[in-house]
């Protein structure tokens, strides 16, 4: 996870009923054995959730 931050993501939601943060995309096989070994992965749907990222754009 060196390649992305999961925690900035906006895909990344808390699970009320398993009580931890998961990724809301649904990889396939592939795509989650290279993001658990590589350890430069760059996540494709990485979003990033700073809501006032747009604010400081307009500033």
């Amino acid at each position: 996870m060196a390649g992305t931050n999961c925690e900035m993501c906006a895909n990344y939601v808390y699970d009320e009923e398993c009580e931890y943060y998961v990724c809301d995309i649904n990889l396939d096989e592939d795509e989650m054995v290279r993001f658990v070994t590589d350890t430069n992965y760059n996540c494709p749907y990485f979003r990033n959730g700073d809501e006032y990222l747009i604010v400081r754009r307009q500033m």
